[in-house]
């Protein structure tokens, strides 16, 4: 976006919450609709045409299935046009330099490339506006007859730009019917400040040393510095997509919504089918009830269960970017998912937990060389470098002032990561809860003030899934 990424929270939001607020309940959705192209239009004027456009055609494909419900060939034949508009807006934005780049170096061509620029968000705003249509094949849904609120839907700007990826059948009665009273006014601002301390104080904040090592060629770093540096991005790239997913959720209560939960403490888990249940959540179960699922799922052939776990992991892969090193990425856990589905989880579970978790974590971590690195000559040089085949040795005088200038905030990280302030936070609640009912308010308020304080000086703190 051309605007800093946090600027709606001082500018953009008191403004379009207190008009919500104010706005009579039968204008609500209107005013909301208002919102979200405002909120979309302010970093991209130009494309919430494209977002628009893309948003009725679902709702018109939505009216026609209806009208055609008992007519099996007409559903299917809307369902397919539906879905094909919906993958070709993503095909011209997101992948059509990454198709010419191939095809030109495979076949030999010179294909002009035209530089089509990315729509913020835009995979995720156009598999919300998809999945309605194909709900609405599958008999989950109701039509949602008011073009209106239909819009309201897509274009909800807590989560219009990156997730979590709300299924109409989730605020489907919330859409027509929503009460916002005192304890989920109060949950939601809860949930918004804890999103934003996560993103300002802890992801901006870590993702600093990750950029510093991340410049460095990787020859010229060592075995410990690759390693902590790869750690530091697998804490920022969780605290900034789920700080951006609590505050939308956070959002989302306090308008009357009650979004779903993407992120389950991923880095506890004890698998890497474990961690996929706990990352990105909204994601994952959209894959699996439209895509693996109406391939067969489990209910078929162990070649057929490969096969279709294999789609479901190359589309997750090419989802997040129109790279190869996103097809490695996605490739990378369908592979280790198979094998834990059919030979490994019988050794895992015999494990001590703690090397579960460990045999987990190192995977992730790998796994986010895949992610992080589109150039594949910096990606496998960069884990050159951490398993010690083309690194500046073990450890240098760089990699301790890196270390210990950074330990505080990495400990902290880590320590967040967890579950164990939840269950500090808690148990102190079960003890004192006049305690508790004190501290919460302060709390928040203490890391509403200190986010602010560091965002005064900060022109640009872009969310890292912005970008898909």
């Amino acid at each position: 976006m051309v605007f800093s990424s946090l600027t709606f929270i001082y500018v953009f939001l008191p403004v379009v919450m207190a008009i919500y607020y104010a706005t009579p309940k039968k204008y609500k959705n209107l005013v909301l609709l208002l919102e979200g192209m405002l909120f979309y239009a302010w970093g991209e004027p130009v494309y919430i045409i494209v977002v628009m456009a893309s948003t009725l055609m679902d709702y018109f494909y939505g009216r026609l299935m209806h009208r055609h419900r008992e007519n099996p060939h007409v559903m299917k034949s809307l369902l397919i046009i539906s879905v094909v508009s919906n993958v070709g807006i993503l095909a011209v934005f997101k992948y059509s330099s990454f198709l010419i780049a191939n095809l030109n170096l495979i076949f030999h061509l010179n294909i002009p490339d035209p530089h089509i620029p990315l729509p913020v968000g835009v995979s995720f705003h156009t598999f919300q506006s998809m999945s309605y249509t194909i709900d609405m094949y599958m008999g989950n849904i109701a039509v949602q007859n008011n073009v209106i609120n239909f819009c309201t839907y897509v274009t909800l700007f807590p989560q219009m730009v990156a997730g979590p990826i709300v299924r109409y059948s989730e605020v489907e009665h919330e859409i027509d019917k929503r009460v916002v009273n005192l304890e989920t006014l109060s949950a939601g601002v809860k949930l918004f400040v804890i999103g934003l301390a996560k993103k300002v104080l802890l992801a901006n904040n870590i993702g600093v040393v990750w950029d510093t090592i991340r410049a460095l060629p990787a020859q010229r770093l060592t075995v410990t510095g690759a390693w902590f540096g790869i750690l530091c991005f697998t804490f920022q790239i969780f605290f900034d997509f789920s700080g951006y997913s609590d505050m939308a959720v956070g959002l989302g209560k306090m308008l009357g919504f009650d979004f779903p939960k993407n992120f389950n403490y991923p880095y506890l888990a004890k698998s890497i089918s474990d961690f996929w249940r706990r990352w990105h959540i909204t994601l994952g179960m959209w894959f699996r009830s439209f895509v693996y699922i109406p391939l067969g799922g489990n209910r078929c052939s162990k070649p057929n269960q490969v096969r279709n776990l294999l789609v479901v992991w190359f589309l997750t892969g090419l989802w997040h970017g129109a790279s190869w090193n996103f097809v490695m990425w996605g490739l990378y856990f369908g592979v280790i998912i198979i094998c834990e589905k059919f030979f490994l989880n019988r050794y895992l579970e015999r494990l001590p937990s703690i090397l579960q978790h460990a045999y987990a974590f190192f995977l992730i971590v790998c796994g986010w060389v895949l992610f992080e690195f589109d150039d594949l000559g910096r990606l496998f040089a960069f884990f050159g470098a951490m398993f010690g085949i083309r690194s500046a040795g073990l450890i240098d005088s760089q990699t301790i002032y890196w270390i210990y200038t950074n330990l505080l905030i990495f400990a902290v990280c880590a320590v967040f990561s967890t579950a164990l302030p939840a269950r500090l936070a808690g148990l102190l609640h079960k003890k004192s809860a006049r305690l508790f009912a004190v501290l919460t308010p302060v709390s928040q308020a203490v890391a509403m003030i200190v986010s602010t304080a560091y965002l005064v000086d900060a022109s640009y703190n872009p969310f890292l899934y912005f970008r898909f």
